[in-house]
């Protein structure tokens, strides 16, 4: 790592409840192609918005279950990455803390570039960064906020203060409004000092840490040891489980940035959307004289303002306006503008009803792209338990889909896992899974049959790279 470089952390969690049925719980939405055909996703469209002489190749924090999918969208833009992964998810604020403990052991002042890897971006994203080196190389926590474009309720606002004049288009910041009503967004916009919150963020490394110290003494042990506990393998780390579950589930703005007195905002005037729902898709897609937005095998008449994805069929809408038609092989979503956020609750349903559709797409191949690799379902009644065991020289994935599973194994295992959440056994390891809440539970679970090279055959190596952390903790370097 060159000290002067930026190192992009790309953070990879969630599904994207609101953009299903695009997004699955084992496709989620950063690994889905942004026009809905063949093109690159929104996590490499993140990679390559700051692949350039100032980055160092990208650090990706996401769940260990993504492994193999994240490095497969690495290679097919020809780049590289880092990998951390994580045991559980704990939101941004453990994420991109885990990040600066590994940079720290190799540099103290290493500059982190925090990157959502789900949005997208049209501009020069990358001359802001660049202006910016310099403040966050002095110690600020610099964020970029959006220049809005309308009074958007759905987004959080960075009020700022008075330039620095030793740092030209630096502000301080004043404060940060959570998702105004109506009124008070088209205000925040109308005074001309507010901006949107993308979280985007650049500090160095042990100022993030000495933050967390202050802040957050409690997450900063958590994660330090976690850090500290973890595999290691040629393509990065896997945090220590029991430790990590400890940290704060929380994101840092609200762990570190709205507490401390260094964090900074600089005003970015690019097109830039988070794409939390379908109606954003429409607004950034290109138009038919009508309004409309279509992709694949589409037939449109009479019809304005509206998004509609084929994919295997011929679709046809007559006579309607302001709705979203998404087709895949096994689901249909029809809904309108107006109600595409309740997208979320609809998964919600799914979720209860233990439907298939939200965990993985029909046609989509596993993970490992073995012919050999299994998936079944398990139900456990209230009271009932059950022991799982991974074969030799195949991975197993349990993924809860309804209820809470009760999880007794190997450490980073251990504990209990709401719906949504998952755990890993390399292969060779055991662990017994219980119902122990009154509900019942469904489990899937997926044995990947491991291929040559694959990351379940790479030995962990022992830690040579190691650098003393505050509080006298010591924490391993990235591969």
């Amino acid at each position: 790592m060159t000290h002067n470089l930026v190192n992009p952390v790309i953070l990879s969690g969630g599904m994207g409840t609101r953009l299903w049925p695009m997004s699955r719980v084992r496709q989620p939405k950063q690994f889905q192609p942004i026009d809905g055909a063949d093109g690159r996703s929104f996590f490499q469209e993140t990679v390559l918005r700051h692949t350039s002489a100032l980055f160092e190749a990208p650090i990706v924090v996401a769940s260990e279950a993504e492994r193999e999918l994240l490095f497969d969208q690495v290679s097919g833009i020809g780049a590289e990455a880092r990998f951390i992964g994580e045991p559980v998810g704990r939101n941004t604020g453990p994420a991109v803390l885990a990040a600066a403990l590994s940079l720290y052991a190799r540099d103290p002042q290493a500059l982190l570039l925090v990157l959502p890897s789900d949005h997208i971006i049209e501009g020069d994203m990358d001359a802001y960064v660049r202006a910016m080196v310099a403040p966050a190389r002095a110690g600020h926590i610099v964020l970029f906020g959006i220049v809005p474009r309308y009074p958007e309720t759905g987004f959080g606002y960075i009020s700022s203060g008075a330039e620095y004049p030793e740092h030209p288009g630096l502000h301080a910041v004043e404060g940060f409004i959570e998702k105004p009503e109506a009124e008070r967004a088209q205000q925040l916009v109308d005074q001309g000092d507010t901006f949107w919150s993308s979280g985007i963020s650049m500090m160095r490394a042990d100022v993030l840490i000495e933050e967390f110290a202050r802040h957050d003494p409690e997450t900063l042990t958590a994660v330090q040891e976690a850090v500290l506990l973890g595999s290691r393998d040629r393509d990065g780390q896997v945090l220590e489980a029991e430790s990590f579950a400890r940290a704060k589930d929380d994101p840092t703005e609200r762990l570190i940035f709205e507490k401390s007195d260094r964090v900074s905002v600089v005003p970015v005037d690019v097109l830039w959307s988070d794409v939390g729902a379908w109606p954003a898709i429409h607004s950034l897609g290109e138009k038919s004289d009508d309004g409309n937005v279509e992709t694949g095998s589409v037939v449109t008449l009479d019809t304005r303002n509206s998004l509609i994805r084929a994919s295997d069929k011929l679709v046809a809408v007559v006579g309607m306006e302001d709705v979203i038609v998404v087709d895949t092989p096994d689901a249909l979503l029809v809904t309108n503008h107006e109600n595409a956020q309740k997208v979320k609750e609809a998964v919600g349903e799914l979720k209860k009803r233990d439907r298939s559709e939200v965990l993985t797409h029909a046609e989509a191949a596993p993970a490992s792209d073995s012919a050999t690799d299994r998936v079944a379902e398990e139900h456990l009644a209230p009271g009932e338990s059950l022991e799982l065991c991974a074969e030799p020289g195949a991975s197993l994935v349990l993924a809860v889909t309804a209820g809470c599973a009760s999880i007794e194994g190997p450490a980073r295992a251990a504990g209990e896992r709401q719906a949504g959440e998952h755990v890993t056994l390399a292969p060779g390891e055991a662990l017994r899974v219980a119902n122990e809440g009154p509900e019942p539970l469904a489990l899937v679970r997926v044995d990947l049959c491991a291929s040559a090279g694959s990351p379940s055959e790479k030995a962990e190596e022992p830690v040579a790279a190691q650098a003393e952390l505050p509080g006298g903790k010591r924490s391993r370097a990235l591969a």
